[in-house]
């Protein structure tokens, strides 16, 4: 910061187990990633290269090495893996994996309908290889998912090996945790929270009003995915009570 000021808190340093922050790259160009990187590489946890983008980005090869060389790791999104999935070739996902040498996955079925067995198979053999996140949450907004089963996933797919369990959004912050009108599911979150340590879930949370909503319930040190690039300054000042809509809340 350029600033001293009193009464901050404290957030936490890489590599972060909590606190986290994951970007998602919707197929920005290169100069876009080194601006990303130059602005804001410090508070940038994770990028997340959405849905099945990283099939049609020119230069991947080159992306991935300017991250990982600004100290931030990258992943495919779940999307991709769902593609070969369903095509029965996860063992050529994992190949891609190799060939690009990354060190997570994200397993998800939000797109596709397995039973929920073959799902953890899937990330107990990841995670032979890769360090996994596992989403829960259906991309369909007419699709609710009761809150018990919510939990009883999670806690599934921790045991199978996920290192955190994401709670589906979209880019659009319209589905899984939230009603289509953006708002947080608040019953569901806090009923999850009963059962699944914080800091073993990453919150997708792509609007302002939803990451000020975490931030004020579970503090600084939330994590929080699907942040647009232009907006992780802005995420840090919402974490550390210096915008507005936080700004009282550790004076």
């Amino acid at each position: 910061m350029n600033f001293n000021l009193k009464n901050l808190p404290e957030r936490t340093d890489k590599p972060r187990e909590s606190g986290i922050t994951m970007v998602i790259d919707k197929g920005s160009s290169l100069q876009e990633c080194k601006n990303l990187i130059e602005s804001s590489s410090k508070y940038i946890d994770f990028v997340k290269f959405g849905w099945t983008t990283a099939n049609f980005s020119e230069h991947l090869v080159e992306k991935i090495k300017l991250f990982e060389d600004a100290d931030i790791n990258v992943y495919f999104g779940g999307t991709l893996f769902e593609a070969f999935a369903i095509r029965d070739q996860f063992d050529d996902y994992i190949k891609v994996l190799k060939k690009y040498n990354l060190k997570y996955a994200e397993v998800s079925d939000g797109s596709i309908s397995i039973p929920h067995k073959k799902k953890c198979e899937y990330i107990e053999r990841l995670a032979n290889h890769v360090t996994v996140f596992s989403e829960i949450g259906s991309k369909d907004e007419k699709k609710i998912i009761p809150p018990y089963k919510w939990i009883r996933q999670m806690k599934a797919e921790l045991n199978a090996g996920s290192w955190k369990v994401i709670g589906e959004a979209r880019e659009s912050g319209s589905v899984g945790l939230f009603r289509s009108s953006g708002e947080v599911r608040q019953g569901l979150v806090e009923e999850i929270l009963t059962e699944i340590p914080t800091e073993k879930i990453l919150w997708e949370a792509p609007l302002k009003a939803q990451q000020v909503w975490f931030v004020e319930l579970l503090g600084q040190n939330v994590n929080l995915g699907n942040i647009s690039g232009n907006e992780v300054i802005s995420l840090e000042t919402i974490r550390v009570g210096l915008r507005g809509d936080t700004f009282n809340q550790y004076l």
